[in-house]
C-alpha cells in the first residue's frame, strides 16, 4: 500500500492539483508496459499508472488481455516509476491475484458494477482488507445500482471507497461512445460528498480529439480529476486505439487545462455569487408555480376527455407542442437536447394528472 496515494485521493484539500490516473487500456507486453509507465512519469503530471490486465470484451475472440502474468510489469512499473499502480477487478480471483502482487487500487469496470452478484463477490475478497476501490458506473444509466455498488463495498468494511464516471450507453447517441449525462454523477456527489469523484475521458469520447474538453468539464464541474488512457503507441495499441494516446501528448493536455477551485474566501466573489444564488432560488419559485398552474389546466383536460370519451395521448398535440417549444428553446439559447428531455418529463407528469382523472 503506497500511504501517499491515498491521502492524494481520499484526503484532499482545496489546493490539492487533480489527481490523474494513467497507463494503457491493455497490458500488452513488458516492454510496452514499462515504456508507456516510464514516459508517464516523466511528465510529473501521473499520480497513479493503470493498465487492464483483464478485459471483459463485449464479443468472443477479441483480446480479453494477458491476465495475471501481466501484474508483474505492472508491479515493476511501480518500481522504476515511485507510483502506485490501479487494475479493474471483476471477480474474487482477480482481486486475490491483485493483492498476492501488491497493486495499490483497484477498480471496478461499469460491466461488473450493473451485477449485484459480482459486485458481492468482490466486496466478500476485500473483506478485511483496507484497499483503496473506485467504481464505474454501470453501462446503463441505472443510478441505483452505481448506490448499491458503492455500499456493498462499505458494508464489506472497505473505508476508502471512489467513484468514476466513464459515461452511459444510450440509444441514438453520436457524439461520445458513452453519453455523459453529466447530472448522474452530479447527484451521485450530491449524495455522497466526501467520496473522491474521477472522470474517465476515455471511455466517453472513445477518441482522441474530443479527450480535452471533457477532461476539462470534469474539472468545471468540481471532480477530484482524471483517469485517461495513454499507450507508447496508441495506433498500435491491441485494443480501444482510437482513445489512446501518448504520454507526451498527454503532458499537453493536462498543461492546458483549467484547475478551478469550488469555493473561494474572496469577499466580493462570494457576495456577487450570493446575489445570483438568489435570483436563481426566484426563478425555480416561479418555474415551480407555473408548473403547478399547467398541471392544473392538464387536469381540465383530461375532465373534458372522460367526459366527450377521448383518448388521453393526442400524439397531432403532442408534435404541435415539441415543434414550437423547439423554436422558442432555440431563441433563447436552449439546446434541442434540453428541451426535449423536459418536454418529456413535463409531458408525462400531464398524462399522469389527467389518468387520475380518467380513473377518478
Amino acid at each position: 500500500m503506497v500511504p501517499t496515494m491515498k491521502s492524494a485521493l481520499f484526503n484532499r484539500q482545496p489546493d490539492d492539483k487533480p489527481f490523474l490516473i494513467s497507463g494503457p487500456c491493455s497490458a500488452e507486453t513488458e516492454e510496452q508496459v514499462l515504456d508507456t509507465c516510464q514516459r508517464l512519469a516523466a511528465t510529473g503530471k501521473v499520480q497513479a499508472l493503470r493498465a487492464g490486465i483483464w478485459k471483459p470484451r463485449t464479443k468472443p475472440g477479441m483480446f480479453e488481455g494477458v491476465g495475471t502474468k501481466g501484474l508483474p510489469w505492472l508491479k515493476k512499473a511501480s518500481e522504476l516509476t515511485g507510483l502506485p499502480t490501479a487494475v479493474e477487478v471483476a471477480t474474487a480471483k482477480h482481486v486475490e491475484d491483485c493483492l498476492a502482487f501488491g497493486i495499490d487500487i483497484l477498480w471496478v469496470g461499469a460491466r461488473t458494477t450493473g451485477n449485484p452478484f459480482s459486485v458481492q463477490e468482490i466486496a466478500n475478497a476485500l473483506r478485511g482488507v483496507d484497499v483503496p476501490v473506485l467504481v464505474k458506473n454501470p453501462i446503463h444509466p441505472e443510478l441505483e445500482l452505481w448506490v448499491g455498488a458503492v455500499e456493498r463495498l462499505q458494508k464489506a468494511g472497505l473505508t476508502h471507497v471512489g467513484l468514476i464516471h466513464r459515461g452511459f450507453s444510450s440509444y441514438g447517441n453520436t457524439d461520445f461512445r458513452n453519453a455523459p449525462m453529466w447530472h448522474l454523477p452530479i447527484e451521485m456527489k450530491r449524495r455522497m460528498p466526501e467520496m473522491p469523484l474521477l472522470c474517465d475521458p476515455s471511455h466517453i469520447c472513445g477518441r482522441r480529439d474530443t479527450l480535452f474538453g471533457v477532461a476539462q468539464q470534469a474539472l468545471n464541474l468540481g471532480f477530484d480529476g482524471n483517469m485517461i488512457e495513454s499507450h507508447q503507441n496508441p495506433d498500435a495499441a491491441w485494443s480501444d486505439a482510437k482513445q489512446q494516446i501518448t504520454p507526451e501528448v498527454l503532458h499537453d493536455l493536462i498543461e492546458g487545462l483549467v484547475w478551478r477551485h469550488e469555493s473561494t474566501d474572496k469577499r466580493e466573489f462570494l457576495t456577487a455569487l450570493a446575489s445570483f444564488r438568489e435570483q436563481i432560488n426566484h426563478l425555480d419559485a416561479e418555474i415551480m408555480q407555473l408548473l403547478g398552474r399547467r398541471m392544473a389546466v392538464a387536469e381540465k383536460i383530461g375532465q373534458y376527455k372522460k367526459e366527450n370519451d377521448i383518448t388521453i395521448l393526442q400524439t397531432s398535440r403532442w408534435n404541435e407542442v415539441l415543434e414550437r417549444a423547439l423554436r422558442q428553446g432555440q431563441s433563447v439559447g436552449l439546446t434541442p437536447e434540453f428541451v426535449e428531455q423536459y418536454l418529456a418529463a413535463v409531458h408525462l407528469e400531464s398524462i399522469n394528472h389527467q389518468s387520475r382523472v380518467m380513473e377518478g
